[in-house]
């Protein structure tokens, strides 16, 4: 069994592609030091223009902040609402973009308080790893559980761990165990697979970009560097064979009307079908399919936006012989069929999801009024949105039993199950198949409100 005190990234040993993106997102309690650590992460990774450092270092120096003179309060770099620097919390998501010799980041630092879970869940939704902070000194609570739970629910590829403040328990090895254990059994229950857990430091910088002296005991990697090897969704195989798929988004049917420069004429007849590649690729010559008509047409042509043309070309912008996700498109088929926003276009080779009524589905409950069975609501699904009901509510997550509980309501934050009768069917794949099409938003018909972050689970 691998010792709490090395982390398990090594255990992976997929290509890392040097240029490749890695979506992270910071959750944790509130006060665990989120924050501070996304500041020290930016500053010690040398990701910090000098009128930035210099601003936050005048504002430290304002405010007295302690541990010495010319100390900087880091996490002024990631709070940037007036209202987060007054409070001294994080309210809204934060994106942060920075680069190493290894690979880029992208990094969502999310809020820590209960009720901007909802913060959490779009933060996390899209990241191939979630670093969840734990303060040592208190261990593994609620939220932390809350956090765990829902980063298994959005299926996020990687937990990585960060034991946080070890410096306020005199960097025990003992301490630092027994929360890596609470955490691991946690995950383990939840289904939580890849864990990698970090003592660190944020207001120290121990173990978050460089090794610590202070942690001899801890024979694993710094946080920066579990996260430029972890393998992102594609690296791991995971995006190896993915079936095609892509939600229309727009029509294209210029009609002659064109911009200047282009010849109307050749573009009279133009029909193309615009998204973005949500999974798999595309090459002309494949056999697609448009769901929920179950219609089967071939691929003629990938169109390309914003690229200028070649030279006596008839179309604008670029055309390829394929494409991938995450790539935007414009595809022309072979047969003039009834094509609209809100289709789906599918690999013919591939499993194709089956177009469905009834949609059994997990939800975090976003909403500040609660849900009942037979509430009627709208369902979101790509480009598609359509009219819903309440058929059952299964249960909801119980956070200390981690046990699906018996529920009349889904309140603010939770975690339920439910099954929704859907007024037109919608090809929609299951979420631990393929995450952005298995995944949907549940409205508010009357406010236009977002009510809950959905995704399909298997029949």
């Amino acid at each position: 069994m691998t010792s709490p005190t090395t982390d398990r990234a090594a255990e992976h040993a997929p290509t890392i592609d040097p240029g490749s993106l890695f979506r992270f997102a910071t959750a944790g309690s509130v006060d665990d030091g989120k924050s501070t650590l996304v500041g020290r992460l930016l500053h010690d990774a040398k990701a910090i223009l000098a009128d930035q450092l210099e601003a936050v270092g005048r504002t430290s120096a304002e405010r007295g902040f302690g541990g010495g003179t010319g100390r900087l309060d880091l996490a002024l770099l990631t709070d940037g609402l007036r209202a987060e620097r007054e409070q001294g919390i994080t309210i809204d998501v934060a994106h942060r973009y920075f680069a190493t010799d290894r690979r880029s980041f992208i990094l969502a630092d999310c809020p820590g308080h209960v009720q901007y879970t909802k913060n959490t869940v779009t933060g996390a939704s899209t990241a191939d790893a979630v670093v969840l902070l734990v303060d040592a000194r208190h261990g593994v609570v609620e939220q932390t559980r809350r956090h765990l739970a829902v980063t298994a629910l959005l299926r996020v590829p990687h937990v990585v761990v960060a034991v946080n403040k070890i410096d306020l328990v005199d960097y025990s090895r003992d301490v630092f165990e027994r929360v890596a254990g609470d955490a691991r059994g946690v995950a383990a229950r939840l289904g939580v697979e890849d864990v990698h857990v970090v003592p660190v430091s944020a207001l120290e910088g121990d173990n978050v970009v460089e090794p610590s002296e202070r942690t001899p005991w801890y024979t694993g990697r710094p946080l920066l560097r579990v996260l430029e090897e972890l393998p992102t969704a594609d690296e791991s195989g995971r995006g190896a064979a993915r079936p095609f798929r892509l939600p229309v988004q727009y029509v294209l049917r210029p009609q002659g009307g064109t911009a200047p420069g282009l010849d109307p004429e050749a573009l009279r007849d133009y029909r193309g079908y615009a998204g973005q590649i949500a999974s798999g690729a595309v090459a002309v010559g494949d056999e697609v399919v448009v769901l929920p008509s179950g219609r089967r047409t071939t691929v003629t042509g990938i169109d390309v936006a914003g690229t200028a043309p070649a030279p006596g070309a008839p179309l604008p912008g670029e055309q390829l012989a394929e494409a991938a996700a995450p790539l935007s498109v414009t595809l022309r088929l072979a047969d003039d069929i009834d094509i609209a926003r809100g289709d789906l276009l599918a690999g013919a080779a591939d499993e194709l999801p089956e177009p469905v009524r009834e949609l059994p589905a997990s939800l975090a409950w976003l909403g500040d009024r609660p849900l009942r069975p037979r509430d009627r609501v709208l369902v979101k699904h790509g480009a598609a949105t359509v009219q819903a009901m309440v058929e059952e509510l299964e249960g909801r997550l119980d956070l200390d039993a981690l046990e699906l509980r018996a529920a009349d309501t889904l309140e603010l934050n939770d975690i339920g199950r439910v099954r929704l009768r859907l007024a037109s069917p919608l090809p929609v794949d299951p979420y631990d198949r393929l995450r952005r099409t298995g995944a949907f938003l549940v409205i508010d018909p009357a406010t236009g409100g977002t009510l809950a972050a959905g995704l399909a689970r298997g029949a």
